[in-house]
């Protein structure tokens, strides 16, 4: 798996110098924006030279056989040059040609054609219908189209992280992409896998074990195999999430349209995501806004949440949102409130708490007295940015979170812009709305709780294989 995002040498089948051709936009992130150091190979019908990469007519004219081909050709060309990719001696392949089994029997015959070939000779397909893979630590991408001008563009290669995307749009992949620019998290990894008539989200789970990612983002229109994805969920050392569409007979038929998706059944298919320790988001939006509570807090490992604001507002509002999210508002001890009491200028001690004007001193005590009671699990700071000050109490409660092992879900009360240039500025991971910061809360305490399933599962299987009893009675 690792030469789709690792190659040493390149072909570009259908780079040419002709007017907007896509092959050469793939060429030129290569070899002038990425500096990427391996051969690149251009095959096109004139078998010109492509910005500088040497032409071919065919993959057979080729001076060696490279780690990987993209082909980006009319579908009906596809099958011949997987061909002689199969004689050349390729073994990887990435088909981001569209118009095969999503595009109706032609397509659907073609794309049997191929994937017999593969199978065959032992090559490995991503796609087709796809962009394929980016690796930031690499340096690598196989995407089309991408104007390596764009500002953005240079954050991601330049500031890798450990976020993971498996993704069967690549206008989604897009999306992500962009959005994460102005977020906490990096990127490790962004695969476009289309109709995925080959590599899978599974197959590519099981590869993000073994690299720098920590969170495994997946958008999916269909799923093939529902085991195999059930499975390397469930082995999964890292949080899975997916978006999933099809919920309704519309959004299936469209995904049918799009990327061959066929509907599944989505109670199902809910069920199923419980049972593995998946993540099933309610929005796309959540790909983005929610793997920093993963990457940059402990778990939740407990419901029972505090809730603490300078604006007595949100304290109903946080209220009305953990409730609704399956958590629970802590009932402070009274040995909490006395703490609170002599922090000063608390005009509730009582869950939700709420202060007034305040000195820094009195937002550091009031973290540290919920984070420490024995009653709080996690914590929901609500606080708006009225002073410079708050910030440098925001880091400080970073540091209190990982001393007591409690995340804290974050959200200002400021215009969403401030709020992100805010989170930019000083790597405060502060949520965007305090839906999606309870949200996150929720997610948390979800995977934590899987975890001890799975965790409980392993020990009694260990168990049984001591006393020879059946698993059932030893997990009852």
């Amino acid at each position: 798996m690792e030469r789709f995002f690792d190659p040493k040498s390149v072909v570009v089948v259908g780079a040419s110098n002709t007017a907007f051709n896509l092959g050469a936009t793939i060429c030129n992130m290569l070899k002038d924006y990425l500096s990427y150091t391996g051969a690149v190979y251009a095959v096109n019908s004139k078998g010109e030279v492509v910005n500088g990469c040497p032409g071919y007519s065919s993959v057979l004219e080729l001076p060696q056989a490279p780690d990987l081909a993209i082909i980006i050709v009319a579908a009906r060309n596809v099958p011949g040059i997987i061909h002689d990719c199969a004689q050349k001696g390729i073994k990887r392949i990435i088909i981001e040609s569209a118009g095969f089994s999503e595009g109706g029997e032609t397509g659907e015959a073609m794309q049997c054609e191929m994937d017999d070939v593969a199978r065959k000779n032992g090559i490995r397909i991503m796609g087709p219908n796809c962009l394929g893979t980016l690796s930031t630590r690499n340096k690598f991408c196989s995407f089309y189209g991408v104007n390596p001008s764009l500002v953005e563009m240079n954050q991601v290669f330049e500031s890798p992280g450990t976020m993971s995307y498996i993704i069967q749009s690549g206008g989604v992949a897009v999306l992500v992409m962009e959005s994460l620019y102005y977020d906490l998290i990096g990127i490790n990894k962004v695969v476009s896998i289309g109709n995925k008539c080959d590599v899978d989200e599974a197959d590519l789970i099981d590869y993000f074990q073994s690299d720098a990612t920590e969170v495994i983002g997946i958008y999916l229109e269909n799923i093939a195999d529902g085991r195999k994805l059930m499975e390397a969920a469930a082995r999964s050392r890292k949080p899975v999430l997916i978006y999933k569409v099809g919920k309704t007979k519309e959004g299936a038929m469209a995904a049918m349209s799009h990327t061959a998706g066929m509907a599944n059944n989505d109670s199902i298919f809910d069920a199923a995501c419980r049972q593995a320790g998946i993540i099933r988001l309610q929005s796309i939006d959540e790909l983005h806004s929610l793997p920093k509570i993963f990457t940059e807090m402990p778990r939740l490992k407990g419901k029972r949440i505090a809730a603490f604001t300078n604006s007595g507002a949100f304290g109903s509002i946080a209220a009305d949102l953990l409730v609704q999210a399956g958590l629970q508002m802590a009932r402070l001890a009274p040995q909490t409130q006395e703490r609170l009491k002599k922090a000063g200028q608390v005009f509730n001690i009582k869950n939700p708490v709420d202060i007034g004007p305040a000195l820094p001193q009195t937002y550091l005590d009031i973290f540290e007295i919920l984070l420490s009671a024995d009653e709080v699990d996690g914590l929901l700071p609500l606080l708006s940015v009225w002073q410079t000050f708050v910030i440098d109490c925001l880091h400080e409660l970073l540091k209190m979170c990982k001393h007591y092992d409690k995340p804290a879900a974050i959200y200002t009360p400021n215009a969403i812009a401030k709020s992100i240039a805010i989170r930019a500025k000083h790597k405060i991971p502060i949520f965007e709305t305090s839906e999606q910061a309870v949200r996150a809360l929720s997610v948390s305490h979800t995977y934590y709780a899987s975890l001890r399933r799975r965790n409980l599962l392993y020990d009694a299987m260990l168990q049984d294989d001591a006393d020879n009893r059946p698993i059932a009675e030893v997990v009852s």
